[in-house]
């Protein structure tokens, strides 16, 4: 299993464009068929090293992580928004 974890710090992180940007992130559990498990949150403390919403995503294998990265949904919806809207995002993947 591979876990996948992006922490996005966004250009605007008003409540509004938080739960929206989440709401485009969580369409993915029933989108993407790869993705196991997917977990989003919001940042509720707005410290200065906060990043503002957080997703996670559990995948079978690399080759589902692969899947994952280039599909369709993924990268024309999701990616979009997220490179729209976001000012810097740190990733780590690993297996479980």
């Amino acid at each position: 299993m591979i876990k996948h974890i992006v922490c996005f710090k966004l250009k605007d992180n008003s409540k509004e464009n938080c739960t929206k940007t989440a709401e485009i992130l969580k369409s993915m559990d029933k989108m993407v068929k790869e993705i196991r498990e997917i977990e989003v949150g919001m940042d509720f403390l707005h410290s200065p090293r906060s990043y503002d919403i957080i997703l996670q995503v559990t995948l079978d294998n690399e080759k589902a992580f692969d899947d994952y990265q280039n599909d369709d949904y993924h990268c024309s919806v999701v990616k979009k928004h997220m490179h729209s809207v976001a000012e810097s995002s740190i990733a780590v993947d690993y297996e479980i």
